[in-house]
């Protein structure tokens, strides 16, 4: 037997049209490779990114930038070059929100 939802479909959508930079920036392997890479070592710049990929220094900023509108990583100025760490708790903390929201729904 179903409950009444203490959530409005309407909210539910809103938290997963703010997901959506999330899944679009997780959805591509190259992307999945710089954030297991970030994971195993806390900070690296694009030529670090370089040495480890399959590829080029521009497909690799490219990446990364998507990566940083999603809120996933940051950029820490280091004397002439950018290291990037990851930034992953607020996206953790807005999927979580939408499957409390979906579960609250259900």
């Amino acid at each position: 037997m179903n409950t009444p939802s203490s959530v409005a479909p309407a909210q539910v959508a809103t938290t997963l049209s703010r997901c959506t930079p999330l899944f679009f920036a997780l959805g591509e392997t190259a992307r999945q490779q710089i954030l297991l890479l970030l994971v195993e070592n806390e900070t690296l710049n694009v030529g670090q990114f370089a040495d480890r990929l399959p590829l080029s220094r521009p497909a690799i900023s490219h990446h990364l930038k998507i990566l940083r509108q999603a809120g996933l990583v940051d950029i820490q100025p280091v004397g002439t070059e950018n290291r990037y760490f990851l930034t992953v708790d607020p996206a953790i903390a807005l999927l979580e929100r939408f499957v409390a929201e979906v579960k609250a729904c259900g």
